[in-house]
């Protein structure tokens, strides 16, 4: 039987990104799209109690989140998957701080409650001279290395116990650059920069992780996510879904306390 994909993103389904991943896809497997109406970045798993759908060229267009999209394929819209991928993002979700709030990575959290194993693809867009990372047009081919590498992963990971250890595959690819790019298996980063300055009665949110991703001075150890994508690699981390408990004597303590003051 042939493999079946549920695909969506959060980008938006008229985004290059999801476009080039359908035509790669179908190309191995049955592909089934439902994707947001509209980009839908940073949301996380933030779900709607109502979202119309529309028909669209690819599949549906949903007028909701990502984890909306993925609720919606797997329980009414398609075929059961033995895989759902969400992406490719342009622009990478990197570091243990954007797995919550990545509508990409969020739609394969979501996919990993419903036991349907998941790979979420972002694609690293370096700021180039004065070009800031939106003023960046990304092209069907700026997304080769993605698809290439996504593929390969959808068609050939089932096969493995790859699965049985990982919810879903966090891989970020590098922009083409010649010859494939070589793979990594990391951890997520753990840096994490953000403040908040205040102007003129508005607060202005800036993350500046991003501004340090300079190959010869990037502080993220090896093994990392960022160090990986920064240095031209492909990085995949395997990743559970839900969190683990880390269970502590430190905390029973705690419960005994509250609970003598409760006698």
């Amino acid at each position: 039987m042939a493999l079946e994909i549920l695909l969506t993103n959060d980008d938006g389904i008229d985004s290059p990104g999801i476009r080039a991943l359908y035509d790669a896809l179908s190309a191995v497997a049955n592909v089934t799209v439902v994707a947001p109406r509209s980009d839908q970045s940073a949301v996380g798993r933030s779900i709607s109690h109502e979202a119309d759908v529309f028909d669209h060229e690819l599949g549906y267009a949903l007028e909701g989140t990502p984890s909306d999209c993925v609720v919606a394929g797997l329980a009414e819209l398609g075929p059961e998957p033995d895989l759902v991928v969400s992406g490719c993002n342009g622009g990478a979700n990197l570091g243990e701080y954007v797995l919550g709030r990545s509508g990409t990575i969020s739609a394969a959290v979501e996919a990993a409650f419903f036991d349907v194993p998941a790979i979420a693809t972002s694609l690293y867009v370096p700021a180039t001279g004065d070009r800031s990372f939106d003023e960046i047009v990304l092209e069907s081919e700026s997304f080769a290395e993605a698809t290439r590498i996504t593929s390969f992963l959808a068609e050939h990971a089932l096969e493995t116990a790859i699965f049985e250890h990982a919810a879903y595959l966090n891989v970020n690819v590098p922009m083409p650059d010649g010859a494939p790019a070589d793979v990594e298996i990391t951890r997520p980063s753990k840096r994490y920069e953000m403040d908040a300055t205040m102007n003129d009665g508005s607060i202005r949110l800036r993350d500046r992780v991003w501004e340090e991703m300079d190959p010869g001075s990037i502080s993220d150890p090896p093994g990392t996510d960022r160090h990986a994508v920064v240095n031209g690699r492909i990085s995949i981390s395997p990743l559970t879904a839900p969190h683990t408990t880390n269970h502590h004597e430190t905390l029973e303590h705690l419960v005994e306390r509250y609970r003598s003051r409760r006698r």
